[in-house]
């Protein structure tokens, strides 16, 4: 049987006649077969003047007008799918049946990252309804990992659900950890937000076995070690003549101020020091991990570090305020200074942020804001700091009650 000789193409475009009642235009999308076209509607709109219509694409930076662009891009690659898998069977390709297969007509097979799409859309718009912004947020972000992934191992922006097997799993846990740098805890974050899709998927008849059967999650137990204040002193008032170690206890005593993650103080900029009205300097920044916003103040010793690297040469023509190393490197040089300042524990960034969060509990800070400064979604996530401060309050007033403990009698 002699190959269809098909001229084909995908056009997003909007219907500024049609207008909606928030003054958004909704997006359709053209498919052309052999000069015959059929039109679909993508359930998708955008402002008239954020559209551009060469390219067929949202225009901004901003977070609704990429998630408009990835889901458009997720559509043009199911077309293309569905246009590939009539052509390899053979059957008649026109642009009606192709809008046909789209809309369920015909047995097409269901797509991860369109499912997925679809379940996150549902979600923002219950969010802070029935689902916290943070949740909503890890399943957006989870998507963008997926079509990270897809890209570099399989060179598509969509896979059908049927797809999906062990090895895609396994090989998606390993991109998540190497390529993103999470721990174990945050990676089994986002093989749920998968599994649940999978899950939604069986019980819908899309998919009939289950991918992540012989998956088991293992969650490590959170280290949430800090220093206290007698440590953090001893750390601030050692004389150490190594730069590169007086550089990273710079750092280390900052982020212990701040209670800013790695990589959030690693790409601190000027924009993210502002001055209020009254005077007062805060650090304002979004969690590159969350998204969530910080609001720090900028005390003392963190604002003297900030001014002491702002000559530096090299970090500041990049734009960073402090010249952080790689967390590997970063993590080698603490464990150097905890061994030159006599500390026992295994010091890291984290154990600043933990450090930061504790020594604000232990004077009077509420949660309420310790979780607004850390970017916290759930005030239960600062309120284990709090238990950590009972547990050592406990151990410590142990030592009290041995010194005045009444003799016991036989």
């Amino acid at each position: 049987m002699a190959m269809q000789n098909n001229s084909f193409s995908v056009l997003f475009f909007i219907k500024k006649s049609k207008l909606l009642k928030n003054g958004e235009a909704p997006i359709c999308m053209r498919i052309t077969v052999n000069s015959k076209r059929a039109e679909v509607q993508v359930k998708r709109s955008v402002e008239p003047d954020k559209w551009n219509h060469l390219k067929g694409c949202a225009v901004g930076k901003d977070r609704k007008h990429q998630e408009i662009n990835l889901y458009l891009e997720t559509v043009r690659n199911r077309v293309f799918q569905i246009h590939r898998q009539l052509e390899a069977d053979g059957k008649p390709i026109t642009a009606v049946t192709i809008k046909n297969i789209f809309y369920g007509g015909y047995d097409s097979p269901k797509m991860l990252i369109e499912t997925f799409n679809e379940h996150n859309q549902e979600y923002r718009e219950l969010m802070d309804k029935e689902y916290a912004k943070g949740t909503v947020l890890r399943y957006e972000r989870t998507v963008r990992y997926l079509v990270e992934f897809m890209r570099e191992q399989y060179n598509c922006a969509d896979i059908p659900l049927k797809s999906i097997n062990y090895e895609f799993i396994t090989k998606f846990e390993h991109f998540i950890k190497t390529q993103k740098g999470c721990a174990q805890n945050a990676t089994v974050k986002y093989l749920k937000n998968l599994k649940k899709i999978t899950k939604t998927a069986i019980l819908k008849k899309w998919i009939n076995e289950d991918p992540f059967a012989d998956i088991h999650f293992k969650q490590t137990k959170t280290n949430r070690d800090f220093l206290n204040e007698s440590e953090l002193r001893r750390i601030i008032a050692k004389d150490i003549d190594i730069e590169r170690l007086q550089t990273v206890r710079d750092i280390f005593i900052f982020c212990s101020f701040t209670g800013l993650a790695f990589t959030d103080v690693k790409h601190l900029k000027a924009e993210h020091i502002v001055q209020a009205d009254d005077g007062r300097w805060w650090i304002r920044k979004a969690r590159e991990k969350t998204d969530n916003m910080c609001d720090i103040p900028l005390l003392d010793i963190p604002r003297l570090i900030l001014e002491k690297y702002k000559s530096r040469p090299g970090y500041s023509e990049r734009g960073f305020l402090l010249p952080v190393p790689s967390n590997q490197r970063m993590n080698g040089y603490l464990k150097e200074i905890a061994d030159i300042c006599h500390i026992k524990k295994k010091l890291s960034t984290h154990i600043a942020r933990h450090t930061f969060a504790s020594l604000a509990i232990a004077n009077k800070v509420s949660l309420e804001s310790i979780a607004k400064m850390l970017g916290h979604t759930d005030i239960r996530t600062t309120r284990i700091y709090a238990k950590i401060m009972n547990s050592t309050i406990a151990f410590e007033m142990q030592t009290l009650q041995d010194k005045f403990a009444l003799p016991t009698h036989p």
